[in-house]
């Protein structure tokens, strides 16, 4: 090896970010824990009408709740943005993005419509929170962000991660390898199972 391969300096990695809500992910796993102990309360000791019931219960509830809960994810890569709602997961080169809002829900949007992150409560409690807290002067300073030393504007959580989205998509955007159309895939494995237990459990109920 030559002393100018021994002082070359590495390539840069691309740091890939995920977003999730925490809120969501303990009450997810709270349900599932409730719904867990009173299924298999009714299998174990229940009649088979009672524990055929309870499994099509099963199958139906604890996809909706992990659809719902545990599912959501944005994450956001090198050259394109991932969204994974409770149905399905959107893949999104950086270049076929072009806006991020927060109203009362976060969306992305494209030429061919626009998708809601899941991952991204928007909280207006939170809004209002930060808005007095920064009108008394007294606003605590952000603890994550892309520019963290730049001391900016309070926001709210779900602003703050659009803002970074917003700033990772405005590198990544006319790089050639983040060109391309969306992506949109149906999670059939959670979609499968709800579908029969939707229907086993209007079969048992129907009995």
């Amino acid at each position: 090896m030559t002393s100018q391969d021994r002082t070359s300096p590495p390539q840069q990695q691309y740091a890939e970010r995920s977003y999730r809500s925490p809120a969501a992910l303990v009450g997810g796993a709270l349900l599932l824990l409730l719904g867990l102990w009173l299924g298999g309360d009714a299998l174990l000791r229940g009649d088979a009408h009672t524990k055929l019931t309870a499994l099509f219960a099963l199958l139906l509830g604890v996809p909706l709740v992990v659809a719902f809960t545990l599912r959501p994810l944005v994450r956001a890569g090198e050259d394109r943005l991932t969204v994974r709602n409770p149905f399905r997961t959107i893949t999104l080169p950086w270049g076929a993005v072009e806006d991020l809002r927060a109203a009362f829900s976060a969306e992305v949007f494209t030429s061919g419509g626009k998708y809601q992150l899941w991952a991204v409560p928007v909280s207006l409690r939170q809004r209002k929170k930060v808005s007095r807290q920064a009108a008394r002067g007294s606003a605590p300073r952000p603890r994550f962000g892309l520019d963290a030393d730049a001391g900016p504007v309070p926001r709210a959580m779900a602003d703050q991660t659009l803002d970074e989205l917003r700033e990772i998509k405005e590198r990544a955007a006319h790089r050639e390898s983040a060109q391309g159309e969306p992506v949109v895939r149906w999670s059939y494995e959670v979609l499968a199972p709800l579908v029969v237990g939707a229907v086993g459990l209007a079969v048992m109920v129907a009995l």
